[in-house]
């Protein structure tokens, strides 16, 4: 943790925190959106929790920190504004499900103010744009042979979007409805985040037994293909 220390005339001394992550180079990162995704819908879920209301997927925090626990990292992204931030983070880092918190992560939100925020994801309807260039940035941090991301969550198809052009299959691509459902492919083969759980350890296998999939043991150890034109 880092703390920013400034004073002002009007408001005195004031302190700002942030986190810096450090992370391997080979480190699978898991991305999760947070309007809707998280939370049960996009408009209600950033004010439900404000009146003291669960407005969340069940499921999610066991879910989430049973991937954390296999290795995994987490980053939230999230379209809102920059002004947000705290509430986002205290709303992330405060959230409880059957004794289970969600695991920390990095954050990263729109730089942009409320309005343009709004007006991009409401009246736009293209957050993909923020969160594409978002995630590149990121991306372009690592090897430039590596994709460090291996799994996305969100709710919407631009969150598809995004999470396909950077590169993630879509078989790793979880996108939830209103009604709790995941779908992976477009298929509704699991019911809840719950049901997910049970999966956890197929679909995120520990990373300390994980192998490359390009060179895992079928890929490595398959007899290669007849070269017919030689033959």
């Amino acid at each position: 943790m880092v703390n920013f220390i400034f004073s002002t005339r009007v408001l005195g001394t004031q302190k700002v925190e942030a986190h810096i992550y450090l992370w391997k180079w080979n480190t699978r990162i898991v991305i999760s959106d947070v309007d809707g995704t998280i939370t049960k819908s996009d408009v209600l879920g950033q004010f439900m929790p404000l009146v003291g209301k669960d407005w969340t997927h069940s499921g999610i925090a066991r879910l989430f920190s049973a991937i954390k626990e296999n290795g995994y990292q987490l980053l939230f992204l999230s379209a809102r504004a920059i002004v947000q931030a705290y509430l986002t983070k205290s709303f992330l880092f405060n959230l409880k499900q059957d004794g289970k918190s969600l695991p920390n992560g990095p954050v990263v939100i729109s730089p942009d103010g409320l309005f343009p925020s709004l007006y991009r994801e409401v009246v736009r309807r293209a957050p993909h744009e923020f969160k594409i260039a978002c995630l590149e940035d990121i991306k372009a941090l690592f090897p430039a042979d590596y994709n460090p991301f291996y799994a996305g969550f969100g709710n919407r198809d631009t969150d598809e979007l995004s999470y396909r052009r950077i590169g993630i299959p879509e078989g790793k691509i979880f996108i939830i409805n209103p009604k709790g459902e995941v779908a992976i492919n477009h298929r509704i083969d699991v019911k809840s985040y719950t049901s997910l759980h049970t999966l956890v350890h197929d679909m995120f296998p520990p990373t300390s037994l994980v192998e490359q999939e390009d060179y895992n043991s079928w890929n490595y150890w398959k007899m290669p293909l007849m070269d017919i034109e030689n033959q």
